[in-house]
């Protein structure tokens, strides 16, 4: 399996609603917000090219926002989706599957686009698009505190013209290619987190916003954005525990620098960053 990191670009979003109950002195040294507390975060992707398929998980934000939309989370640096897919050497027409760890729109945008006419289409027209029956339905009926993230034309016309494939929400479920799909609960509802074996043996977990960035591995470090964050806390405890004694590489969706990150526990039984790495460190 070869593995591509696709980066689709950048965002900003409040670094106190990032960080949490975690007082500005403290976060603002781990990513220094701008004059209007805002925190430059990445949209990195990853793409898993087999004998058979070419897998994404998750699609950036994509750009078919209005100017309102895109003044607030200020997209930059970086072309998008299929620009980024192109400067690896892929086309749209080429990915089999896409898997969508959560439909929060900097997850899932990228994944419609508007067409030449103004309809909503799938970006990717070949590939089949994966969630689960259970976090569509929540992203259909949000609640107050995420309706501003689930914006349904990121996600409705993938059903609406077929290209939506629905798992059963089944811990440590086994998926394609011997990827094993892990459901976390505290930040949405049954969001995704792929386990993929690589050939040196050892596994590298796509961490979504269970751990957005390095800047968050300490217990207390959650987003305000979590809709169950005492939940995110013991799902934090558990995975990394079982990542600590697994070894498991952590590829890292929103860190503005790393891209892959390995923890530690020190004497005091506190969890901490132990290095980061590329992508070419750990596959070559």
């Amino acid at each position: 399996m070869k593995l591509h990191t696709i980066n689709t670009g950048k965002f900003k979003l409040d670094g106190g609603a990032m960080f949490g109950v975690v007082p500005k002195q403290l976060w603002s040294k781990l990513n220094p917000p701008d004059d209007n507390n805002m925190c430059t975060w990445s949209m990195r992707c990853l793409l898993l090219e087999t004998a058979n398929k070419l897998i994404l998980i998750d699609t950036g934000m994509g750009d078919k926002q209005d100017e309102r939309f895109r003044s607030h989370f200020q997209p930059h640096d970086g072309g998008g989706l299929v620009s980024a897919l192109n400067e690896k050497g892929f086309q749209a027409e080429d990915i089999t599957d896409v898997l969508i760890t959560h439909f929060h729109f900097d997850h899932v945008g990228g994944a419609v686009s508007l067409d030449a006419k103004g309809a909503l289409v799938p970006t990717l027209p070949n590939a089949k698009y994966w969630t689960s029956d259970a976090h569509y339905n929540w992203a259909m009926e949000p609640n107050f505190r995420e309706k501003a993230s689930f914006l349904r034309e990121n996600f409705v016309p993938l059903k609406e013209q077929g290209v939506l494939e629905f798992l059963d929400m089944e811990q440590d479920l086994e998926w394609l290619e011997g990827i094993q799909l892990k459901f976390m609960f505290g930040h949405t509802e049954g969001m995704m987190l792929p386990v993929i074996p690589l050939d040196n043996g050892k596994k590298l977990v796509y961490m979504a916003d269970l751990l957005p960035s390095s800047a968050h591995i300490r217990m207390p470090y959650v987003m305000s954005y979590d809709i169950r964050p005492l939940e995110t806390l013991k799902e934090k405890q558990l995975f990394f525990d079982e990542a600590l004694a697994e070894d498991y590489y952590l590829f890292l969706e929103h860190d503005p620098i790393h891209e892959i990150c390995r923890i530690e526990k020190n004497e005091k039984g506190r969890f901490g960053l132990k290095e980061t790495l590329n992508l070419n460190q750990i596959i070559n």
